[in-house]
């Protein structure tokens, strides 16, 4: 099953269970909660977080290399 398929079949679902009053919806302290949850899950993986390190370092790092390349083509 495609994804726009999948999308559209869900969607049904999530507009009948509103129409039937079956729905649950988050009010915000619940949907901080949850968000804190799942942070501290994500953290307990060394592995996970040192790989989103690395990534954040490359990307600082790609982006003061252009940033410095950029200042030298301009002086040229």
């Amino acid at each position: 099953m495609d994804v726009a398929t999948q999308r559209m079949i869900a969607s049904k679902g999530g507009q009948a269970a509103h129409q039937k009053g079956t729905a649950h919806e988050f009010d915000s302290e619940e949907a901080r909660r949850a968000g804190q949850k799942g942070g501290e899950a994500v953290s307990r993986d060394r592995e996970h977080m040192a790989e989103i390190g690395r990534k954040g370092g490359e990307s600082r790092q790609s982006a003061s290399r252009l940033a410095r390349q950029g200042g030298k083509e301009e002086k040229r």
